[in-house]
């Protein structure tokens, strides 16, 4: 199992590395001179000059991401250009409520997915599957800021729960009002997908030979459900969890923008918007991490589903 994660570990640094590329050079192309931006409107062109030449910015494009990759290594994220406060320190207040958020999003949603989905594989062709499975292409289809849109209507507009900003931590009463609408907004394109991967994988499941034999040893219908063919179905669906995840933190950059969360997403929308380019690259870096770390997590449930993938990979 180290092996496995070392090997994991090893495999992920260049697609991190092309992420960092990539988000240097986007944010190169953008109409927008940061030296500009630094030094003020007031500034002379002199002063300008002498800012480029400070941050590096007169230097060849290969010379500055080396650079920030120097920077990167030693965990220095640079300064951001509009609080002049270290990227670190800005990150670290946004970071605790996106993973809020997430954690929210998928304490309802994966195991709403997991549920719907094997109670319509197990009421396969009845109504209840095909109700199913239309709330799960609905789902699939309508947009996560539409269905934001309508809970702040409704639900915030008639004062039932807030829905702007973030009232407290989690744990707390407030907290918790708070999130209800930005984690149903997250979360409700999330259920549709693994509601339908889980129903395809229990049917496969359910029809293989192991499990009519289960059942003819008289042991109970939910049991064989359960026991013997839910986990084995569960491998199809943790990588999808794990690639909708990687969905959620795109599209927690709409919801963070919708109800004014506090999150990383939120703060990489206003760092574009106002060309702070060591924050929005802070930013792009952290986003990046996190979909990475979830990916290697998701290896790690493999393995521990099934134990003959991390054996083979070792």
């Amino acid at each position: 199992m180290a092996r496995h994660i070392a090997h994991r570990l090893v495999i992920s640094l260049p697609v991190l590395l092309g992420v960092l590329l990539i988000g240097f050079l986007l944010l190169q192309v953008v109409p927008t001179d940061p030296a500009t931006v630094s030094a003020g409107p007031s500034a002379s062109r002199a002063d300008v000059e002498a800012i480029r030449q400070q941050m590096g910015l007169d230097k060849p494009l290969w010379m500055q991401f080396g650079r920030y990759l120097g920077r990167v290594l030693q965990f220095d994220l640079g300064r951001s250009m509009i609080s002049n406060r270290a990227v670190s320190e800005e990150i670290a207040l946004t970071l605790g409520p996106t993973v809020e958020l997430m954690l929210a999003c998928l304490t309802w949603a994966a195991p709403l997915g997991i549920l719907l989905g094997t109670l319509a594989a197990r009421r396969h062709g009845s109504w209840i599957d095909r109700t199913i499975m239309a709330v799960s292409v609905m789902g699939v289809s309508v947009p996560v800021f539409w269905i934001g849109l309508l809970l702040i209507q409704n639900v915030g507009g008639a004062g039932w729960l807030p829905f702007q900003g973030r009232d407290g931590p989690l744990w707390s009463l407030a907290g918790l009002k708070s999130i209800i609408l930005p984690a149903i907004t997250l979360g409700s394109v999330f259920v549709g997908p693994v509601a339908r991967m889980t129903r395809t994988s229990m049917l496969e499941t359910l029809a293989a030979d192991y499990v009519r034999t289960a059942r003819a040893k008289g042991i109970s219908d939910w049991r064989v459900t359960m026991h013997h063919g839910l986990r084995n179905a569960l491998i199809p669906v943790v990588t999808l969890i794990g690639l909708q995840i990687g969905f959620l933190l795109g599209g927690s950059v709409v919801t963070e923008t919708m109800f004014a969360w506090p999150g990383v997403g939120r703060m990489a929308v206003g760092a574009i918007t106002s060309s702070d380019f060591p924050l929005a690259q802070g930013a792009i870096m952290i986003l990046a991490v996190g979909f990475l770390s979830v990916n290697l997590l998701v290896d790690l449930l493999y393995a521990w589903l099934d134990p003959r993938i991390g054996t083979a990979r070792s």
